[in-house]
């Protein structure tokens, strides 16, 4: 039985960071009044160059590359949300197909369809005794992301809720008006946002490729990124909420693999679809169940327009 729960466990925390990194990005930009749907397509963006960029650089490197990724896909949709007040939706969507085809034809036009030549995966932490105690052995044998994506939900609610720079992220997604009074940028506080969410997403993506595969794959991130919005909406748009709802989401992920792995059998009486849907059946069902209960930044998805103060 032990033995269940660690792999469970240990699976649940290789899957963690990326949904929280993810996550964080989507709550840090939409904070600022910027909704971004385009997490799926930033998210595959710094996976793929993360993985192209450790076929020739260290992969810490590359883990940064990745993160740069994001940013400039993150960039594409603020220049349109922001300054040109394009319909944020309906951007961040095209973002993810966009991804999803460029990602895809350079993929096959550089390696083939069945992904990126094997990179060096980040070196993983064993802590020193910790291997031999039961079921916290679980926590041994990981990368650094893993302990970041524990961390940085409690750096970035301290950022939100103890400091100027976050009670200004906050006030701008929720009258961006009356941050204008005081004399701050609302569209430079929104830049920030976006970019930084951009960063975010694209560590997610790097993490996938990194982390837990060593390669990039044509399905890479596999709707993770959708996931990671689901958590923000579900975790109420806040740091902790998406560290809860990011760990529900890859204990999620780590349920239908144990189910795979450990019980053969269950295929037969069980699609296999069903097994792969899991995730998000899990996903929906949440969000059905909390409805309307939601606490959104009262500017989300509205454009500021200075004239109209």
């Amino acid at each position: 039985m032990f033995e269940v729960v660690e792999a469970l466990l240990s699976s649940t925390l290789e899957y963690y960071p990326a949904l929280v990194f993810a996550a964080l990005g989507a709550t840090l930009s939409e904070r600022s009044g910027i909704t971004n749907v385009g997490i799926e397509g930033m998210m595959r963006t710094g996976a793929f160059c993360a993985a192209l960029a450790a076929i020739t650089l260290p992969t810490p490197v590359a883990v940064l590359v990745g993160m740069l990724a994001g940013a400039g896909i993150a960039a594409v949709h603020g220049a349109l949300s922001i300054h040109w007040r394009a319909d944020q939706v309906v951007s961040g969507m095209a973002l993810n197909l966009v991804a999803l085809a460029g990602g895809t034809y350079l993929l096959e036009a550089l390696y083939g369809p069945n992904g990126t030549p094997p990179i060096q995966q980040l070196p993983r932490w064993h802590v020193p005794g910790l291997s031999e105690l039961p079921l916290l052995r679980a926590f041994s044998g990981h990368t650094a992301l893993t302990w970041l994506a524990l961390v940085l939900p409690l750096a970035f609610h301290w950022l939100f809720y103890r400091t100027p720079l976050g009670l200004r992220l906050r006030a701008v997604g929720e009258k961006p008006h009356a941050v204008a009074t005081l004399g701050l940028s609302v569209q430079g506080l929104r830049w920030m946002a976006v970019l930084g969410g951009g960063m975010l997403a694209g560590l997610g993506g790097a993490a996938l490729s990194t982390a837990v595969l060593d390669r990039f794959e044509q399905h890479t991130p596999a709707g993770l990124g959708y996931m990671a919005l689901a958590a923000t909406v579900f975790g109420r748009w806040t740091p902790l909420g998406a560290l809860l709802a990011g760990l529900f989401f890859a204990a999620g992920s780590a349920l239908r693999i144990g189910l795979a792995s450990s019980a053969p059998g269950i295929i037969e009486i069980i699609p296999q679809g069903f097994l792969l849907a899991l995730p998000y059946l899990l996903t929906l069902v949440l969000l059905a169940v909390q409805g309307r209960r939601t606490h959104a930044p009262a500017a989300l998805g509205t454009p500021y327009e200075q004239e109209s103060r």
